[in-house]
């Protein structure tokens, strides 16, 4: 009796998981920002300056390097404090970076920031996609104007930097 239950774990267990690496979730917004890639940079890459400015992810631990980990608190709207760690995945100054973390079939993020020098400025981007069952019970509303809150916030920090 037993084993005619536990035969159907595995296969079950593989069709979660196949589910949730196929359930995806993409999160995009783009902010102009009259500054060049180089001064936004500067703000990102300065890690230890988050909490003063970032009204998202009020604390980093970590630089941000090609293969590192970088832990994250991160505020969602209701002001809980939730923890995460990313691994650098892409590094290019006053360009691109690129982050992944999270639980596979569970819930992943692949986040990026896309820094594209424009007449008068930049086109800031942060883009992400999230895989995992998690999507189905997760009410993920709140990202793309969290992280367009963000942008503007860095907006905020390098016109107090001028």
């Amino acid at each position: 009796m037993l084993w005619s239950i536990l035969k159907w774990v595995p296969p079950v267990l593989a069709l979660i998981v196949g589910a949730g690496v196929f359930t995806r979730k993409t999160f995009h917004v783009e902010t102009f920002i009259p500054a060049t890639p180089q001064q936004i940079w500067a703000v990102l890459a300065e890690t230890e300056a988050y909490p003063d400015w970032n009204p998202v992810f009020v604390e980093v631990e970590g630089q941000y390097a090609q293969g590192r980990k970088v832990r994250y608190k991160l505020r969602d709207p209701s002001g809980k404090i939730l923890e995460m760690t990313a691994a650098v995945k892409t590094l290019t100054p006053n360009r691109e970076l690129r982050q992944k973390g999270g639980i596979l079939g569970f819930l992943t993020f692949d986040h990026q920031w896309l820094l594209e020098p424009v007449e008068g400025g930049t086109r800031v981007t942060q883009h992400e996609v999230d895989r995992g069952i998690y999507l189905w019970f997760w009410d993920s509303k709140w990202i793309e104007p969290a992280y367009l809150s963000v942008n503007k916030a860095l907006e905020m920090r390098l016109k107090g930097a001028s």
